[in-house]
C-alpha cells in the first residue's frame, strides 16, 4: 500500500496490479497494515483524524476523530482490531476498538523515542509514562486493556523501552546524557542494571537477538557491548576503529566502473534510456588488502545529536550475525560473527549508508546509500545492483517482504519493487 497525498493505493505485491483505490479526507502522513492484512489505517495528523479501510469490504469505512485533543501518533494493536492514538502534548493514549466501538484511555504517556512496546505474541503492552517529574512503566493485558503492573523506573529521563522477543524481559534505557540500561521482568521486578561508563554521552541504539539470548547496546563512544541473558553481564565489546588491521576480516570496497556501450548501438540523438546508461556508473566490490584505512568524519561536538557513535544495529534472523554502523565512519557497514564474537566483514561504500535491513528468512542483508543502487550481502559474498529505469532513483529507504523474495526500494517520491530469485546469492 502507498499513500499519495489524499489517495491510498493498494497493489498486488507480486504483479503490482492495482487492487483498491481509496480517497482520504486529507493528506496521508502515516499508513499501517493490521497484523492480518485485512485493514489499513491512514493517519492525518494535521487534521487529528484516522481513517481505516477494509480490503474485504471496500464499502465499509471507519473514521476516528480526536477532535481538539489533536493527534501525534497512531498504530495498530497486535490483534489488528484496536487502534492506539496518542494525542497532542502526549496528554493520553486513546484505544479505539473496531469491534465494539468502545474507547479506553491511558494517561500520562511519555514523549520519548520509543514509548510503546508490544510483546511478540501480542499479549502484553508496555507504556512509558511521566508524572510528577518521575518515570514509570505500565504493563497492560492487550485482550481487555486491564492494567497488569505499574512501577517506577530508576531513570533520570527514560528514552525508550523494548521487549525481548520471548516477552520475558523489558529493556528500559535512559537519556543519552547517562549510560544506563535497566532490565525488568513481566511482573515489574528489576532484574539488572548495566552501566558501561559515566560522565559522557551514553546509549544511542539497542537491539535484541531473535533468540532473546543477547542484548546489543550501541553507544556514543563508538562501541557495541553485548550482554548475555543469564547474568546480564557484558560478554563482548566491539570497537569500530578507522583502521582494519586483522587479516581474518574481509573488507569489501565498492568501486565504480563506467559502463561501456558498444558503438554499434549508438544512435544520434541517443534515446533517453541509452543516454542515461551512457553516463551511469556501475558498482562492483573489490576485496581490499588489510590494513585498510576507512574514511572517518570528525563530529561537531557543540551541536545536539552529534554524528558519532553506533546509530544503527540489527541481528540477522538466524542469530548468526550482527550488522552495525558507526556514525563517525558513515560509509562503512560492520558485520560481526555472533558465535565467535569477532568482526567478520566490513563493507566500505562510496557514499554514506542511509539504511540497511536483514532478509527476514535468511542471513542476507540489503543496504542503500542514497543513489540508485541496492547492495546485498550474504556469507557467500556481496553484489551491487543498479535500479533499471530512466533518470535518477536515489534510494533513501528499503524494506523486505515477509517472505524474503522481494524488496521495496523507496526514493523521496517514488518506489520500486525488486524481486529476488531464490538462489540469488
Amino acid at each position: 500500500a502507498s499513500g499519495v497525498q489524499y489517495r491510498l493505493v493498494v497493489r498486488d505485491a507480486s504483479t503490482l496490479q492495482l487492487l483498491q483505490l481509496y480517497t482520504c479526507l486529507d493528506q496521508i502522513q502515516h499508513i499501517e497494515w493490521s497484523s492480518d492484512s485485512l485493514f489499513i489505517l491512514c493517519a492525518m495528523y494535521k487534521r487529528g483524524i484516522v481513517q481505516v479501510w477494509s480490503l474485504e469490504q471496500p464499502d465499509w469505512h471507519c473514521k476516528i476523530d480526536e477532535g481538539s485533543a489533536g493527534l501525534v501518533a497512531s498504530c495498530w494493536s497486535p490483534d489488528g482490531r484496536h487502534i492506539l492514538n496518542t494525542t497532542e502534548f502526549h496528554l493520553r493514549i486513546t484505544v479505539w476498538s473496531l469491534c465494539t466501538k468502545s474507547v479506553s484511555y491511558i494517561k500520562y504517556p511519555k514523549a520519548c523515542q520509543q514509548g510503546i512496546a508490544f510483546t511478540r505474541d501480542g499479549r502484553y503492552m508496555a507504556v512509558a509514562e511521566r508524572r510528577d517529574c518521575k518515570d514509570f512503566v505500565s504493563i497492560f493485558v492487550c485482550s481487555d486493556w486491564q492494567l497488569l503492573r505499574h512501577f517506577d523506573t530508576e531513570t533520570q529521563d527514560l528514552f525508550g523501552i523494548d521487549w525481548a522477543p520471548n516477552g520475558c524481559v523489558l529493556a528500559v534505557w535512559d537519556t543519552c546524557l547517562e549510560y544506563k540500561i535497566l532490565l525488568y521482568s513481566l511482573d515489574g521486578r528489576l532484574l539488572s542494571t548495566y552501566r558501561a561508563y559515566e560522565w559522557s554521552l551514553g546509549i544511542k541504539s539497542i537491539a535484541w537477538s531473535p533468540s532473546s539470548q543477547f542484548l546489543a547496546i550501541g553507544s556514543y563512544d563508538e562501541k557495541v557491548r553485548i550482554l548475555n541473558h543469564v547474568t546480564w553481564k557484558k560478554i563482548a565489546e566491539f570497537e569500530h576503529p578507522a583502521t582494519i588491521a586483522n587479516k581474518r576480516t574481509i573488507v569489501y570496497k565498492e568501486v565504480e566502473k563506467s559502463s561501456c556501450v558498444e558503438t554499434e548501438r549508438l544512435s544520434f540523438p541517443p534515446t533517453r534510456a541509452l543516454a542515461s546508461s551512457l553516463f551511469s556508473t556501475q558498482s562492483k566490490y573489490d576485496i581490499a588488502q588489510v590494513p585498510v584505512s576507512l574514511q572517518s568524519v570528525k563530529p561537531v561536538a557543540d551541536r545536539a545529536n552529534p554524528k558519532m557513535g553506533i546509530g544503527m544495529l540489527a541481528f540477522s534472523p538466524d542469530n548468526c550475525f550482527l550488522a552495525t554502523k558507526n556514525d563517525n565512519i558513515p560509509n562503512a557497514l560492520w558485520i560481526w560473527d555472533v558465535q565467535k564474537l569477532k568482526l567478520s566483514v566490513v563493507l566500505e561504500q562510496l557514499c554514506g549508508i542511509q539504511c540497511f535491513q536483514w532478509d527476514p528468512r535468511q542471513p542476507r542483508l540489503a543496504m542503500c546509500t542514497g543513489n540508485s543502487k541496492v547492495f546485498l550481502w550474504s556469507p557467500a559474498g556481496c553484489v551491487a545492483v543498479q535500479v533499471p529505469g530512466e533518470g535518477d532513483f536515489p534510494i533513501v529507504s528499503l524494506s523486505w517482504s515477509s517472505s524474503g523474495d522481494s524488496l521495496v526500494l523507496l526514493s523521496k517520491d517514488n518506489f520500486c519493487v525488486c524481486y529476488l530469485e531464490r538462489e540469488e546469492l
